[in-house]
């Protein structure tokens, strides 16, 4: 079998930091926010995939179905010997692009959990005996090295997270990606796209309240981690459509004036009665956005693809 390596290039106590320097940044501001990066605790992670299977919930099926139509042709651009994945989690959607990369000699996924970094390796490994895999743990969002490994390299950021990106963040993040490739290398780019408003909060407001529970989620990991007392039975869910911005912003309402502890950071934060918490923006693109935004970081757009019913789409860049 083919090596697996593993390489951290976090601190083992940088989450910890992190956690700790958005919390107290985040609910000592106006209005308050706290990263959606904090949803993602094991449970959370398991309320996510059970999103991801709810009828609500498109972007899953919808990029899938992209990769399962054009994996291939995104194969044959992209001539790729490794293939890079920013935020990979399970690898699961990344197998459709294992099998239409028969050649393909690496695989590098980078993702801040070591426990889903080990355990995708071992599935994809399982299928791929042959596969050398080079797991990074690292936050994407940072700079990043990536191993010595044959090009040319197809660097993978899907599932729409970019969307979770405020503009500025986007930019940077473009930029940084655009840093690690070299002449024949290539991104591809999952975004979801603006379509009606009701389909797009009933994405983040399902009927069986499983993202109600997920956004909530992010109160008991502040509790867990930092000794808080939220009571997450003290907030509404809420998601709404910002047409002006062109997001959709899951919130926390305060149902009544509420006092919270967090004894790790010596902080007391008030909540005023229907005062807010952001907890997540989604944003949503339209094509020649998504173009705009890549070639102000140096990337020139050069396939896009989207499910049947346009509602997401698949972009491959290279350098301008």
């Amino acid at each position: 079998m083919s090596p697996f390596l593993l390489t951290r290039t976090l601190p083992v106590d940088a989450t910890d930091a992190a956690l700790r320097a958005d919390v107290l940044h985040g609910l000592t501001r106006r209005p308050k926010t706290l990263p959606p990066k904090w949803f993602y605790d094991a449970h959370g992670s398991d309320l996510f995939e059970e999103i991801t299977r709810l009828p609500e919930y498109y972007p899953t099926r919808a990029e899938r179905e992209i990769l399962i139509d054009r994996a291939e042709e995104i194969a044959r651009a992209s001539g790729a010997l490794t293939l890079v994945e920013l935020g990979s989690g399970s690898s699961e959607k990344t197998r459709h692009l294992l099998d239409a990369l028969p050649a393909l000699h690496s695989y590098v996924p980078v993702d801040v959990s070591e426990s889903a970094l080990r355990g995708a390796a071992e599935a994809l490994l399982a299928q791929r005996p042959g596969l050398s895999v080079h797991a990074l743990i690292a936050d994407f969002t940072g700079s990043l090295q990536l191993p010595d490994t044959p090009g040319p390299r197809l660097v993978a950021f899907l599932g729409g997270t970019i969307g979770n990106l405020l503009p500025e963040e986007r930019s940077t993040f473009l930029r940084s990606v655009r840093s690690l490739l070299s002449p024949g290398d290539a991104l591809l780019l999952g975004t979801d796209l603006v379509k009606e408003e009701k389909v797009l909060v009933d994405a983040y407001d399902d009927a069986a309240g499983v993202t109600a529970e997920f956004d909530k989620n992010v109160l008991s990991v502040v509790n867990r981690e930092l000794g808080a007392d939220f009571d997450p039975a003290d907030f509404d869910h809420v998601a709404r459509w910002d047409p002006e911005q062109e997001w959709v912003e899951m919130r926390l309402r305060a149902r009544e004036p509420l006092t919270v502890k967090i004894p790790a950071l010596d902080l007391v934060v008030s909540f005023g009665a229907g005062e807010e918490l952001r907890t997540e923006v989604s944003a949503k693109f339209r094509k020649e956005g998504v173009k705009a935004e890549l070639a102000a970081s140096g990337l020139r757009m050069d396939h896009w693809w989207t499910d049947s019913a346009g509602r997401f789409a698949l972009s491959l860049s290279t350098a301008a």
